[in-house]
């Protein structure tokens, strides 16, 4: 069971352990998780003590009740921050970006966004940052601050540029339509779009899936696709051979010479169709 000293979050985010998962959810259900810089503050913390607890290996990151995120909370970022000076302002903006961004798209251990109802606005950058995302077939999707006389700021255009056609991300952002997880999933917004009844199912699946691999290499792995997709050809074969390098000094494992016995020697795995003996501590079978 959770320790409520120790766990992480507790009002505003909610955090609960499961075999190495740890299950992060948004927590204004009656906001429809609208993110405030409340919010954004304690996922900033969230964020940064998971990073060190061993009882995450991987983080799922939800929304509590029906809603994934309805976006930037409207009152609380707009309308109060006009009152704001500048500097604090900034501040506000800053941990909103911090999180959502910086973050996920760089955190040390895999991320999962499971989007579980209304994903609306500032919402999809959290989506897009996540290494992976699966949507309920159900959920509903929309880029609606055209509707309202303003663009969709904070990034969000960036998130979507960055993983949906400029045809679909354009018809969204143009004519504020909403639209459910399975057009997400075609859109490659997520992954895959499931049935709501089993989206929890599925999403600790695939968590379990992502946990059963060498830990190191999926770290490296991740930050290297984020990397080389800006640099040239020639840069990304030097970064990516230095990282190969780097990888074999750092992985408490042994992950390469361990797959290498147990495929050329042992004979006991292919990789293509699977992963290498690994003992239940996290090291290799050896």
């Amino acid at each position: 069971m959770n320790d409520p000293i120790a766990t992480p979050g507790g009002k505003l985010v909610l955090v609960e352990f499961d075999d190495g998962i740890a299950w992060v959810s948004l927590n204004r259900p009656d906001k429809r998780n609208a993110m405030n810089p409340a919010l954004n503050a304690e996922m900033l913390g969230v964020l940064d003590a998971l990073e060190t607890d061993e009882r995450c290996g991987l983080v799922v990151v939800t929304g509590a009740g029906d809603a994934y995120s309805a976006g930037m909370d409207l009152k609380e970022f707009f309308r109060e921050s006009d009152r704001l000076a500048p500097e604090a302002w900034l501040q506000i903006s800053r941990v909103a970006q911090t999180w959502q961004i910086d973050r996920l798209r760089h955190y040390p251990k895999p991320t999962i966004a499971m989007v579980n109802g209304w994903c609306f606005g500032g919402a999809f950058n959290s989506v897009v940052s996540c290494d992976l995302a699966i949507a309920a077939e159900e959920a509903v999707f929309g880029l609606s601050e055209v509707n309202w006389g303003i663009i969709p700021a904070g990034n969000v255009l960036k998130s979507v540029a960055s993983v949906m056609s400029a045809r679909d991300g354009l018809y969204y952002t143009l004519t504020g339509e909403t639209f459910d997880g399975s057009r997400a999933a075609e859109m490659k917004l997520v992954n895959i779009a499931v049935p709501h009844a089993i989206l929890r199912e599925h999403t600790r699946a695939l968590a379990r899936t992502l946990l059963s691999k060498n830990r190191a290499a999926v770290r490296a792995a991740k930050h290297a696709f984020r990397r080389v997709g800006a640099m040239s050809w020639d840069d990304s074969d030097d970064y990516l051979a230095a990282k190969l390098d780097q990888l074999r000094l750092t992985d408490p494992e042994g992950g390469r010479n361990e797959g290498m016995r147990q495929f050329l020697d042992d004979k006991t795995y292919r990789p293509g169709l699977g992963g290498y003996q690994r003992d239940k501590s996290g090291s290799s079978g050896a």
